[in-house]
């Protein structure tokens, strides 16, 4: 661990490579071990990141998974859409297990607040885009594209504005959210909301970018958890079936206000396979046998949605795009214990067209690595399997996951 840790250097980013859900949660819990300052920087509730802890499942949406460690400050950067019940929420479950994150939480003032109306305007945009096209784009739901909408229409109401009276601005919202959406504001839910909000929250809403300048003078370290992943980033996705915001390493540093001159390293978070939900393109998507097999044994349903996802072989294109955007200098590949059963590993490495791949095919191993923490112990097959990844795409595979656990990882130099 602690050659990685040299390796990373004092500002490490972990950043999602494909569609999301690559299992990021469990490498950023691992590493906030050795970090002072764990910071999420864009994005909304649509996030889920699941990591597994003494045989516990726990699930974020807004707060960092790196939160479940004591004396580690949370930022929230100003690129988030922050829904405030949800938030509330979180801190709530996590005070029942006994980790109390507020005195250690910092939110920037510039993130927006996202209000129960995008959620509803979220709901009606999607309607009407099945209605008039035949099929969404496959949102959450979570209200996360409307909440953007209001920022780059310099509508939104951030988080300074906490603890302050918006009701004549909320009624001044609801006329034209009714005309336009035909959504109903209910001004007193969200008051009440804001109310809530700061009674939990009051004074933890600072200037978070001097907060983290300040802490990097006086040599404290950041660990930045990206959301959701790269082939969704709103510029560099598969548009239109992306998310809202930037997610890849460079809209993380926007968010946070961090300079690209402090990064110092960037996982590239992908599993041994590929997935993805709702709708978009998905060239390596798995045959309906292999898809059902391997959704089961990776359980690959949301965690904030619950909808089973897409399953497909990787795509070495796409990695390597990835990683030419992000910079990545370290792999994650997780999840390769999912592949234990396959006699063969498809692995696409180019295309004919915008349709069709043309696959490597790579012996399996048959043999379980499940909770292998060296390796050496790992089959012939399986290591083959990520030298074949490392030497495509050019770069090395630090983390290997081989299981649910925390402890399910192998650290490989």
């Amino acid at each position: 661990m602690q050659k990685l840790l040299s390796s990373l250097g004092p500002v490490a980013a972990v950043i999602g490579a494909q569609w999301g859900d690559e299992g990021k949660g469990k490498v950023t819990d691992i590493l906030a071990e050795h970090y002072d300052i764990i910071a999420r920087a864009c994005g909304g509730a649509n996030a889920g990141h699941t990591i597994v802890i003494n045989g516990t499942k726990h699930v974020f949406h807004l707060l960092p998974s790196g939160c479940l460690h004591e004396k580690k400050d949370i930022v929230l950067g100003a690129g988030m859409v922050l829904h405030l019940p949800t938030l509330l929420e979180e801190i709530e479950t996590l005070k029942e297990s006994g980790i109390d994150i507020v005195n250690r939480l910092y939110i920037s003032p510039e993130s927006h607040i996202l209000f129960d109306f995008h959620k509803e305007i979220d709901g009606a945009l999607e309607e009407l885009r099945s209605r008039e096209k035949g099929q969404g784009i496959g949102t959450t739901k979570r209200g996360i594209g409307p909440a953007y909408m209001d920022k780059a229409e310099r509508v939104g109401i951030r988080m300074e504005m906490l603890g302050k009276n918006i009701e004549g601005e909320l009624k001044e919202r609801a006329k034209r959210v009714l005309q336009c959406y035909g959504v109903t504001i209910d001004t007193d839910k969200e008051m009440a909301n804001m109310s809530a909000a700061h009674a939990v929250l009051k004074g933890r809403v600072i200037d978070t970018i001097e907060h983290m300048h300040s802490g990097l003078s006086n040599g404290k370290t950041i660990l930045i958890e990206g959301a959701q992943a790269t082939l969704l980033d709103i510029d560099h996705g598969t548009y239109p079936y992306v998310t809202s915001s930037s997610t890849t390493i460079a809209g993380a540093l926007q968010g946070l206000g961090l300079p690209p001159n402090a990064l110092t390293s960037c996982i590239g978070v992908a599993k041994a396979y590929c997935t993805r939900v709702g709708s978009g393109p998905f060239l390596t998507e798995m045959d309906e046998e292999h898809a059902d097999r391997i959704r089961t044994k990776g359980g690959e349903f949301g965690a904030t949605t619950g909808r089973p996802r897409r399953c497909g072989w990787l795509h070495i294109p796409d990695l390597k795009r990835t990683a030419q955007i992000n910079g990545f200098t370290h792999w994650n590949i997780t999840k390769l214990d999912v592949l234990d059963t396959e006699s063969e590993v498809s692995v696409g490495i180019d295309s004919k067209s915008d349709a069709e791949a043309i696959y490597d095919a790579i012996p399996g191993w048959m043999e379980p690595t499940v909770g292998m923490t060296s390796f050496a112990d790992l089959p012939e097959n399986a290591q083959k399997y990520i030298y074949f990844l490392e030497q495509k795409t050019g770069v090395p595979a630090a983390l290997i996951g081989t299981g649910q656990g925390r402890e399910e990882m192998i650290i490989k130099s």
